[in-house]
């Protein structure tokens, strides 16, 4: 209107608009602020549910919005390609509906084309109804339990119509009784019901309060009664309390003995091993990014004396490390050998091939002899006696302490051994935080 700018007219379904207020224009996400309220001509601060409201908005183009766009509060609803419905197919039809028939979507005051997909049969009678999919060609922003309106493509006219039950939904297979069942379900508006289908539909991702507040349509007070409830019998698992996510406690249930049977191949083909570095573990269920889900996960396993957690090392709790015997004499001479040579010990592989022992057996013993403090690891194949370590440490801190930097000739000096070993044996120390390199020297990294 020339003087006002953009104008939206509509009805307002829930909830109450004032001047002033943020509004989101959906699909597009578009925030505009409100200038002005009309109803019925008349110029009003507030407008209440079930009035013909007229909006006027502030900077707003008028071709950004479209007939059938949807107003709310900003970030408060879905917009979707995909929506699960129950569809009554009417008895004036001449002929059953077939699946992926394309029709004409009819929400609100919008018109979608897009095809009805038949989640339970292959074709519907007349008179008929069934849980249906629509996959549309724009998307469109409903809530459950919102009506809509079906049209035949060509010629256009109504063939039928119901309620929506999931507003934004995913492809489901055909034929899966599990969201046949779901869905049929959501029509009894069971609370406790509802909240456990769309969580299931989500897995490992969950839903947030104020997704699940769109898709379940319950109120604030009765979901968050409801998720209190299902917390308490464990059939929900919270996993982030700050941004109040929640996931399906079956599903935690069925991750935990997955990551159960992880540790068991693990520890079956690592015996000698304590256990697996939980970076390693995460790492075997890529499609998990959430630091918080995996946290949880490990604190309630513990609880439950499942697994043991030790700094970053998981483990069954009736996982043991047993040598059999010729393992134990392996280790015992492995151990030996890293105690007389002190800080000029040979490779590894040297040691392997002098005792002539399996490689795979021996490492195994090693990690272990690693895993019990007994033996340091640096690099280049190059380990050492744990004593010997702790020996220097102490000498290279009180040089540092009444000299403040030391070069690598002086370490060099220090230690009295060559630079094969001298240079792994200073990074180490670079590794653990002790030292930290400041040009060509050495100085402590932290206050001892």
């Amino acid at each position: 209107m020339k003087g006002f700018g953009t104008v939206i007219t509509g009805t307002l379904t829930s909830g109450s608009i004032n001047v002033g207020d943020d509004i989101m224009v959906y699909p597009k996400r578009i925030i505009s602020k409100v200038r002005g309220i009309q109803v019925h001509s008349s110029s009003v601060d507030t407008a209440g549910p079930g009035t013909r409201t007229a909006i006027n908005f502030q900077g707003l183009d008028k071709e950004s919005v479209s007939r059938g766009d949807v107003l709310s509060t900003p970030d408060t609803l879905i917009e979707s390609y995909m929506v699960d419905a129950h569809f009554l197919y009417l008895k004036s039809n001449s002929k059953p509906a077939k699946n992926r028939t394309r029709v004409r979507f009819h929400s609100g005051t919008s018109e979608i084309l897009g095809y009805l997909i038949l989640l339970d049969r292959e074709e519907l009678l007349p008179g008929d109804d069934a849980p249906v999919q629509f996959r549309l060609e724009s998307p469109v922003c409903c809530i459950k339990d919102d009506r809509y309106v079906i049209r035949s493509y060509s010629p256009v006219k109504t063939i039928g119509g119901g309620t929506i039950l999931n507003p934004a939904s995913q492809k489901h297979k055909l034929f899966d009784a599990t969201v046949i069942q779901g869905l049929e379900n959501l029509l009894l508006n069971d609370n406790d019901q509802t909240i456990s289908f769309f969580l299931s539909l989500k897995g490992y991702q969950g839903l947030s309060f104020s997704q699940l507040r769109v898709m379940t349509n319950i109120p604030d007070k009765k979901l968050s009664a409801g998720l209190q409830k299902l917390l308490a019998k464990q059939q929900v698992i919270q996993i982030d309390k700050e941004k109040q996510i929640y996931v399906n406690g079956s599903f935690f249930n069925d991750f935990k003995e997955k990551l159960i049977q992880k540790l068991e191949v693990y520890h079956a083909d690592n015996p000698l091993k304590e256990g697996m570095p939980t970076q390693e573990l995460k790492s075997k269920f890529q499609y998990i990014d959430s630091t918080k889900f995996f946290n949880i996960l490990f604190t309630k396993l513990s609880r439950e004396k499942l697994i043991v957690l030790d700094k970053n090392i998981a483990k069954l709790s009736t996982h043991e490390v047993a040598l059999q015997v010729d393992q134990q004499d392996v280790k015992e001479k492995i151990k030996k050998i890293y105690q007389a040579s002190g800080l000029t010990p040979p490779f590894f592989r040297t040691i392997c091939q002098d005792l002539d022992i399996d490689k795979k057996n021996a490492t195994d013993v090693l990690h272990m002899l690693i895993d019990e403090k007994a033996i340091v690891k640096t690099k280049d194949d190059l380990y050492f006696d744990s004593r010997e370590i702790e020996k220097l440490e102490q000498k290279l801190i009180a040089f540092l302490k009444e000299n403040e930097s030391i070069t690598t000739p002086e370490f060099k000096d220090m230690t009295g051994v060559s630079r094969k070993y001298v240079i792994p044996l200073i990074e180490y120390f670079d590794s653990t935080n002790l030292t930290i390199r400041v040009g060509d020297t050495r100085q402590l990294r932290r206050k001892i």
